[in-house]
C-alpha cells in the first residue's frame, strides 16, 4: 500500500512512520507533500528518499484548486492512503472525494472531546485529567470522522499544553503506524449498523 503524508511543520510523526512501517509489510511512503516548502518534513522525507511536493495557499487562486493539484500529485505517485501528520490546513471535500474513506488523520485529544485547534489547550482549560491520541477517518466535518484507534494517558497535575503534547507524542508515534499497519492489512472496515464506528479485525 502506498501512503501519501502530508504535514506541516516538524514531521515526527512522519519520521514515526518512516521508521516503523516504510518499506515493510508492503507498505511504501511514496510522496510527501506540505504547505510550507520550509517545513522540517521535507527534509525527513528527501533524507528517506522520498519525493516532495510544496502546495502554498498563494500559488493557486483558492483552496479547492491547491487540493485539486495536491491530490492529482498523490494519485500520480499510486498513493493509496493519505495520512495527515501534523498538516494544519482543513482539506476542501473535492480532495476527500477523490480518496474515499482513504484519508486519516492523528488528533491530540480523545475525540469525540476538544476537536480542532489548541486541543491540549481545550483540554487543560476544562480543567480534564485523562489525556490521549485519536487516529480517525477524516471526513467533512472538523476531526469528525470515525475513530480508528485511541489511547489515553492521566495527567493529573498536568498544566502547560506543551509538556502535555510531549508526553502524548510517543503515543502519537505509536498509534498512527499501527493503524497504517491495520489499513494496509485490510483490518479496518465501516460498521454497517453504525456509520460513526469502524470494526478492527486482528
Amino acid at each position: 500500500m502506498k501512503l501519501g503524508v502530508l504535514a506541516s511543520g516538524a514531521g515526527t510523526n512522519l519520521q514515526a512512520v518512516l521508521d516503523t512501517v516504510h518499506g515493510r509489510e508492503g507498505i511504501e511512503v511514496a510522496a510527501v507533500a506540505s504547505d510550507r516548502p520550509r517545513a522540517p518534513a521535507l527534509e525527513r522525507a528527501q533524507a528517506a528518499g522520498v519525493p516532495t511536493g510544496v502546495f502554498r495557499a498563494p500559488d493557486y487562486p483558492d483552496r479547492e484548486a491547491r487540493d485539486a493539484a495536491m491530490a492529482a500529485w498523490l494519485a500520480e505517485r499510486g498513493v493509496e492512503l493519505v495520512v495527515l501528520a501534523g498538516y494544519m490546513q482543513l482539506l476542501t471535500p473535492p480532495f476527500l472525494h477523490r480518496f474515499p474513506a482513504r484519508v486519516i488523520n492523528v488528533h491530540p485529544a480523545l475525540l469525540p472531546a476538544f476537536p480542532g485547534l489548541d486541543a491540549i489547550g481545550q483540554a487543560l482549560a476544562y480543567g480534564v485529567k485523562v489525556f490521549g491520541v485519536t487516529v480517525h477517518f477524516v471526513d467533512e466535518g472538523v476531526d469528525s470522522g470515525p475513530v480508528i484507534l485511541q489511547r489515553a494517558l492521566e495527567l493529573p497535575d498536568a498544566t502547560d499544553p506543551d509538556e502535555v503534547h510531549d508526553r502524548l507524542r510517543p503515543l502519537e508515534h505509536e498509534l498512527l503506524p499501527e493503524a497504517i499497519r491495520l489499513i494496509a492489512r485490510g483490518a479496518v472496515s465501516p460498521d454497517p449498523d453504525n456509520p460513526r464506528r469502524v470494526r478492527i479485525s486482528r
